[in-house]
């Protein structure tokens, strides 16, 4: 009677999921199979760091109300830091140095909540409802405005003493005798401007520069197939280090097809490790911007359940904001 009725919750409960980016706060409803029940966004109110922290709370009020019984937990992708206290340090939003996200969404809906970096949120989105989809070994590369990795081994994710690993912007590469990082060379604001000097139209973005690409823009195409390279090199020695069934590639940039996917591939392949370069799937995100949500309503399941026959992540360490 009680397992039926144990059954019969789980098949009823929600998680709330809310992701929040530097221009926009999205927030969903999800259920334990992984469907979007109901989602919204707004523009992020970066204002001030308290108006950040209040309109996340707001929402979750929000989602707790629609949800009403059938609330069971609230997950948090945030971009930054999530440290071991649940306190998050967010480099976009004003003020937040050492934020109690956690916390204050507990006290705010009364429900338990987890709060995850958006690098780390994305894999796990990717594992349990995308391109990654029941893999154990799996790195999701986000890029972006910034670029960075969520990377999951052995079902485990990889936090780091200071939960910072994952933070592939600052891999080192020797561009025409010096050194420069990663997210300067192959980030969105790089090809942009890169873009801008060899189309010579200013203020490009990325997204203009790729669209050129895609027309036969020779300028533009080899703007693009550069910043593949390099993101190719980035990709060979995440192959090489840690040996992943699956490379996922999403954000504004890496999300963009086979335009980059392609010559990324290509290099990849060539400069990884041989055995795990010849069995490793290099690919596109099958969520796009979901893969942080379902990666946070993930979280949320496993916090308010861990014995959840759905869960594929419950080794993950999870923050609760104490």
């Amino acid at each position: 009677m009680g397992g039926t009725a144990n059954s019969e919750r789980r098949r009823r409960a929600l998680v709330i999921a809310l992701d929040l980016g530097g221009t926009k706060l999205a927030s969903a409803l999800v259920t334990g199979d992984g469907r979007i029940w109901k989602a919204w966004s707004a523009p992020t109110d970066v204002s001030s760091g308290r108006a950040c922290l209040d309109q996340l709370l707001a929402e979750a009020q929000r989602a707790r109300r629609l949800a009403g019984d059938r609330a069971a937990a609230i997950g948090v992708s945030v971009p930054g830091l999530v440290r071991r206290d649940g306190t998050v340090w967010a480099p976009n939003i004003p003020g937040w140095t050492r934020v109690p996200v956690g916390r204050r969404l507990r006290e705010a809906t009364g429900l338990p909540a987890v709060v995850e970096s958006d690098r780390n949120a994305s894999v796990l989105g990717e594992v349990w409802r995308g391109a990654a989809r029941g893999a154990a070994d799996a790195i999701y590369l986000i890029v972006g405005t910034g670029i960075g990795a969520g990377i999951l081994s052995g079902g485990r994710l990889l936090r780091g003493a200071h939960e910072l690993s994952g933070c592939a912007g600052w891999m080192v590469f020797d561009a025409e005798g010096r050194c420069r990082s990663l997210e300067q060379m192959a980030a969105g604001p790089a090809v942009g401007a890169a873009g801008s000097l060899a189309l010579k139209k200013p203020n490009l973005t990325a997204r203009e520069v790729l669209a050129a690409a895609r027309r036969g823009n020779p300028a533009a195409r080899e703007v693009v197939e550069r910043a593949a390279s390099l993101l190719g090199l980035a990709v060979a020695n995440l192959i090489s280090l840690f040996d992943p069934e699956v490379i996922v590639l999403g954000g504004g940039l890496g999300s963009s097809g086979e335009t980059l996917l392609a010559p990324l591939r290509r290099t990849a392949v060539k400069w990884a490790q041989p055995l795990s370069a010849r069995q490793v799937r290099i690919t596109g995100s099958r969520l796009g911007g979901r893969a942080q949500l379902l990666g946070a309503a993930r979280l949320a399941l496993d916090l308010s359940d861990p014995g959840h026959p759905q869960s594929e992540t419950r080794n993950s360490k999870p923050k609760d904001g104490k």
